[in-house]
């Protein structure tokens, strides 16, 4: 089938132009930002902690960073039902529940529509649990059609509060001992929904989506955690109330408990928003002796205040981030020049501060400490390097 032409508006071709002008200068060597090999003769500096690698699956490679937009075929997957074959020619989108207009998309339809880009680091709600699994997040121009329009085209019922998103991915699952058919499905508020951020994309990085990624279409939410961007999107339904599937209400879960007069009181709450988080991703010696240290950071939008970097037990130092390429909903690539470092090992660790002031935690603090499940794990990860 072939692909139709989206149709583009005066305002959204002039923010397209702008977000493809930055994916192409985010394509060259990143020493055009003094990233990457930052000059010629730089050598790089091995971990003596290097991170595992599975070639058989995508995953950036933090030692082999080298572009702010991630290539399509090192975008990590995850699925929880499988990947489904879905076929375009027959694929379409509802649009049901607490509306007074039910509606049905063909894919066509859906790119007739006006076009958004959007700039937006994906990261798994469970990336950086374990060393085996850190490079579980990529930054993406993700292509599609703003929700928002569809939803008010509909017209939201007074009752409507929730807007469940359901993909084309299925599985039986088992609930107080009796078996259901269950889709895939997640929610946001209707407020949440209704944020000019939200989009059903049909692109990544300019090329249609592949089947990994959610062919035809999925659910795009910066900020939020992957598993909010529903995958092989196929009904959209408002209701009156929670919704509390299995990935909103008993997966996708974190308990974290916290201290009060002596006493240790939990909290549930489901993986929504990213945290703030910072990483070192590689390390170079210039050919003067000087360590030049790369990292990336990233928010759930809330503007980075700054990034530190420690090494071994001296103060936290302020690094240098890359103001060229940014994006409200994107990472951050930094640097840090370390001049007159001692032979010998040592140990380097990042840490990240949103305007909120909001700073990434250390492993021992207690937003990590007493955390008690997999989930949102964004504390700081130390590297070592020897000199």
């Amino acid at each position: 089938m072939k692909t139709p032409t989206p149709r583009v508006s005066r305002r959204s071709l002039i923010k397209g132009s702008i977000a493809f002008a930055a994916y192409a200068f985010a394509q060259a060597p990143l020493s055009v930002f003094g990233f990457g090999e930052p000059e010629e003769g730089a050598t790089p500096v091995a971990f003596l902690d290097p991170l595992p690698k599975n070639p058989n699956r995508p995953m950036v490679q933090w030692e082999e960073l080298k572009s702010w937009v991630t290539p399509n075929e090192q975008v990590y997957v995850v699925s929880h039902y499988g990947t489904p074959v879905v076929d375009a020619t027959k694929w379409k989108l509802e649009l049901g529940g607490m509306i007074e207009k039910p509606k049905t998309f063909t894919l066509a339809e859906l790119q007739q529509r006006p076009f958004k880009e959007s700039l937006a680091t994906l990261e798994c709600g469970g990336n950086g649990a374990s060393k085996t699994f850190m490079g579980a997040v990529a930054n993406v121009r993700w292509g599609g059609t703003p929700l928002a329009p569809l939803l008010k085209e509909c017209g939201i019922k007074p009752r409507g509060i929730e807007v469940v998103f359901f993909g084309g991915d299925e599985k039986k699952e088992k609930v107080r001992d009796q078996e259901f058919d269950m889709r895939f499905s997640r929610s946001l508020s209707l407020s949440d929904a209704m944020q000019d951020k939200i989009l059903l994309a049909w692109q990544m990085n300019g090329k249609p989506l592949t089947k990994e990624h959610g062919f035809p279409l999925r659910l795009v939410v910066p900020g939020w955690y992957g598993i909010a961007w529903v995958k092989w999107l196929s009904r959209i339904e408002v209701q009156d109330r929670r919704f509390m599937s299995k990935y909103m209400g008993r997966e996708y879960v974190t308990i974290r408990g916290e201290e009060r007069d002596g006493h240790l009181l939990y909290r549930e709450t489901s993986v929504s928003y990213m945290n703030v988080k910072s990483i070192v991703a590689r390390v170079f010696r210039l050919k003067d002796g000087t360590l030049r240290v790369l990292g990336a950071a990233w928010t759930d939008g809330t503007p980075l205040q700054s990034v530190e970097l420690k090494i071994d037990d001296t103060a936290w130092q302020p690094v240098k981030l890359d103001e060229r390429e940014r994006s409200e909903y994107s990472w951050t690539f930094w640097s840090f020049d370390w001049k007159g470092a001692a032979p010998g090992e040592h140990t380097l660790v990042s840490r990240a501060t949103d305007a909120n002031g909001t700073v990434q935690p250390a492993e021992d603090d207690p937003r990590i400490k007493l955390k008690k499940t997999y989930w949102e794990a964004n504390q700081q990860f130390p590297r070592k390097i020897k000199v």
